[in-house]
């Protein structure tokens, strides 16, 4: 962990504790709720063993699928290639996420765009080694994206500030608008083989993830379990995703409403 990542934690543990000493803990703030969570679990990504433990876990299992492939090709057969996600798959933007909290405000696209434009997110754990010994074997790597794409040149700038391969215009897939990666992954598969994919939200994987409801989200897991461990591996990420949308309805309400729910479930979960 670098100081900047360390500096920051410090500060919003600091905060968190100042406004306990106020008499009002974060828990009891209306519009706390969510952010306070952000904070904690950013903490967990950037401070505990166990969370690097997991990234290290998972491309573990990726290095083991990876050294399974049939090195021996027919002719004709499609390269193998990875499709792999960006954030919270290999780049850590927990950074961002604090920033936001302590100013009392969520995710918006322009911070995040500001973020993105300084190329300084750090790598998870794994992350680098495991695409660098793909890479070795002769399997490409495709970065399916939701970052837009004016910020293209800056997230190639923090790819190749670490050297990850494939770090180029042809194999970074961004977005224009569409958060649905099912077009550019069917896309890479009109010439490659992929054998893996890897992210930290279900919609990494497969459409059939794409519905918005949290029912649905865990039928189309049922009938995926098998694929996980396999062909898709999967990174934890307690930040964000498309679960909180499907908990509050199949959209990202404002933050009062989010709290509301977080003080629901205290109430279904109280003794």
């Amino acid at each position: 962990m670098n100081s900047r990542h360390l500096t920051i934690t410090i500060i919003a543990g600091l905060s968190l504790f100042v406004l306990t000493l106020g008499g009002c803990s974060v828990a009891q703030q209306d519009t706390q709720w969510t952010l306070g969570g952000k904070l904690f679990t950013s903490a967990w990504i950037q401070r505990s063993a166990e969370y690097q433990a997991l990234c290290i876990q998972a491309y573990n299992i990726a290095t083991e699928r990876v050294d399974a492939l049939p090195a021996e090709r027919k002719q004709g057969d499609r390269p193998y290639a990875i499709v792999t996600d960006i954030d919270e798959t290999i780049l850590d933007n927990t950074p961002n996420s604090v920033y936001q909290a302590l100013r009392g405000k969520d995710y918006d696209e322009e911070t995040w765009g500001k973020w993105c434009a300084q190329a300084d997110a750090d790598t998870l754990a794994g992350a680098l080694s495991f695409f660098l010994h793909a890479a070795n074997k002769g399997i490409e790597v495709f970065y399916v994206t939701n970052r837009r794409d004016n910020l293209r040149e800056a997230t190639l700038q923090n790819l190749q500030r670490y050297g990850f391969p494939f770090a180029d215009e042809g194999h970074l897939l961004t977005t224009h608008g569409p958060s649905d990666k099912e077009p550019r992954r069917l896309k890479i598969q009109e010439q490659y083989e992929i054998v893996l994919l890897i992210g930290d939200n279900l919609g990494d994987f497969h459409y059939f993830f794409n519905t918005k409801e949290e029912s649905g989200r865990k039928q189309a897991l049922g009938l995926t379990a098998g694929e996980f461990g396999r062909h898709f591996i999967m990174l934890p990420n307690p930040n964000y995703g498309s679960w909180e949308p499907a908990w509050y309805g199949g959209k990202y309400p404002p933050l009062p409403e989010r709290d509301k729910a977080l003080k629901q479930l205290r109430s279904q979960n109280s003794r």
